[in-house]
């Protein structure tokens, strides 16, 4: 009887569980069986392993054989369990020493002739792995830059079964021909989901072949609407744009992630991690330094929106947002429970999914732009334009964004049509997005150093119970404020979510804490109602 183990990573949403591959070979007639509750795909590795076995030149066990994946209670779905099979078999027919592959984490799938494929997820299966006190893992030659991410991890990767076996058996590792650079590479295929649109060319180039990236510059006009951008950006709170169309609410949130400061180190892994999941992880590029955007046409279904797919449910539209900025254009053409599903997220920065396969936890943390035209034809603001939808129908299409999902939204600006001087460049260029840039990290900073010692780094995420007892504005600043939450304006959240505007925009001017000419910005920038204030934020 011969028995070997290797470990390999299960993937629940974003999270992984360490399985341990079990092998174990008793005398009988030869089969190949399977337990530990595996997917279609995962069954189906029985005739890879057995065909890159033989085609690696090692001799395939005649004997009765049974693999367990451990913990059998976790389901177990995916073709990265591949390469832990076949070393777990080897070491069971004592091809290679059981004990070199008991604590190592193998993670890659098996074609047919032996080559290793990449497969998604390769980030967190390596954090699960180090977490749960593993040092050595051994991936596909491709994603070895995504697994070496993971301080503390040796890795290795391997183009083929023949050469990891000889790695593991102290032997001549074998040469592997290179892949074909005069053609894209296959293996990657297994990396990305189809329709992500990657590859495709759908990014627009420069004249140097690099990808083009919007510039606030090019917007013409909309003072009001750039500063909101840029308070947006700089507190990480939630804008919402109206107006007639052609005014340019599209091409502002286009422009925020280019405003917005890079990711840190744990940002982008927590990024890095659901995009590779989700299989839209760039090819080559290993690490994401750069908040993403994301931007769902408004079909969109709600599982669509806050994850959910046969079995274990799939990150959303608001977990590829996470850390960066979820634009949802036409926001009321969206069904309304797609729309209200948004509000746990909003609030807590994480979504729960419930399914009958189990209950996941997916990060969302992410800064919403919602665009609205005022009403279905959308001329109603415009005077002398001839809008002719009947005040009902106003009504009912400005209904379609409810109260307590608007509650939520710390910005609401409307974007004024562009006039001739201002389209025509004859009211002077805007400011660049590396200006803007500038004075958002420089807030940032500010924000950071003021919330040092706490587990918040922006003040879109403090509590408001910290704001009217630690974090206090000066006195007398929020006498407007309590009159308008006196006369119904404001509800106690939209209180505390005028505080942290306001704390952001002193931010922005350098302030030391607000005063009652920042809260008379935040007030507008929330109401809608002209308070007498200058268009910059913070501007006196």
């Amino acid at each position: 009887m011969g028995f070997a183990r290797a470990c390999s990573v299960a993937l629940v949403g974003v999270e992984g569980v360490v399985v341990e591959v079990q092998a174990d070979l008793e005398p009988g007639v030869a089969a190949f069986t399977l337990v530990g509750l595996p997917d279609k795909s995962l069954v189906e590795s029985r005739d890879r392993v057995r065909a890159a076995v033989v085609n690696s030149g090692a001799e395939w066990p005649q004997k009765k054989l049974t693999v367990g994946l451990s913990p059998a209670s976790v389901p177990k779905s995916g073709s990265g369990f591949d390469l832990a099979v076949a070393c777990a078999v080897l070491g069971a027919a004592e091809r290679i020493d059981p004990a070199a592959i008991a604590d190592v984490v193998m993670i890659g799938e098996l074609g047919l002739d032996g080559r290793v494929r990449p497969v998604r997820g390769v980030l967190p299966a390596v954090l699960a792995a180090a977490e749960a006190g593993y040092r050595h893992v051994v991936v596909p030659e491709q994603t070895a830059g995504e697994a070496a991410l993971v301080p503390g991890v040796s890795v290795l990767g391997v183009r083929s079964l023949r050469q990891l076996i000889a790695v593991l058996g102290d032997e001549p590792v074998p040469e592997e021909p290179a892949a074909d650079r005069s053609r894209p590479d296959t293996m990657l295929a297994g990396l990305m989901v189809p329709g992500a649109g990657l590859g495709a060319g759908l990014a627009q180039l420069s004249a140097d072949g690099t990808a083009h990236r919007p510039d606030l510059a090019e917007v013409a006009g909309q003072g009001r609407a750039r500063k909101a951008l840029e308070v947006a950006a700089a507190g990480g709170h939630h804008l919402l744009l109206s107006g007639p169309p052609g005014a340019g609410k599209t091409m502002l949130a286009e422009r925020l992630t280019a405003i917005l400061p890079p990711l840190s180190r744990r940002e982008s892994l927590e990024v890095t991690a659901v995009h590779s999941v989700a299989g839209i992880l760039p090819p080559g590029e290993p690490l994401i330094s750069r908040a993403p955007y994301c931007a769902p046409h408004h079909s969109a279904t709600m599982q669509s929106l806050v994850g959910g797919g046969n079995g274990l449910p799939r990150p959303g539209a608001v977990s590829l947002a996470h850390r960066g900025v979820l634009f949802l254009d036409e926001a009321p053409e969206f069904s309304g429970r797609a729309l209200d599903a948004l509000r746990q997220p909003l609030e807590s920065g994480h979504v729960v999914v419930a399914r009958a396969a189990g209950v996941v936890r997916l990060p969302a943390r992410f800064l919403m732009i919602l665009a609205a035209n005022p009403c279905p034809c959308g001329r109603h603001t415009l005077a002398g334009a001839g809008c002719e939808c009947p005040p009902s129908a106003v009504r009912r299409y400005q209904a379609r964004l409810s109260g307590p999902l608007l509650d939520r939204v710390d910005l609401r600006v409307e974007v004024e049509p562009v006039g001739r001087a201002d389209l025509m460049g004859s009211g002077g260029r805007g400011e660049s997005s590396a200006e803007v840039a500038t004075r958002v990290r420089e807030a940032r900073v500010r924000a950071a150093e003021r919330l040092s010692g706490t587990p918040w780094t922006t003040n879109s995420e403090v509590p408001g119970h910290e704001l009217r007892t630690r974090l206090m504005a000066a006195p007398g600043a929020l006498m407007a404020a309590e009159r308008d939450m006196e006369r119904g304006v404001l509800t106690a959240r939209g209180l505390d979510r005028v505080l942290r505007v306001a704390w952001t925009v002193a931010d922005l001017r350098g302030a030391e804490r607000p005063d009652a000419s920042d809260i008379a910005v935040a007030l507008e920038l929330r109401t809608g109602i002209q308070r007498g204030v200058p268009a910059q934020a913070g501007a006196r």
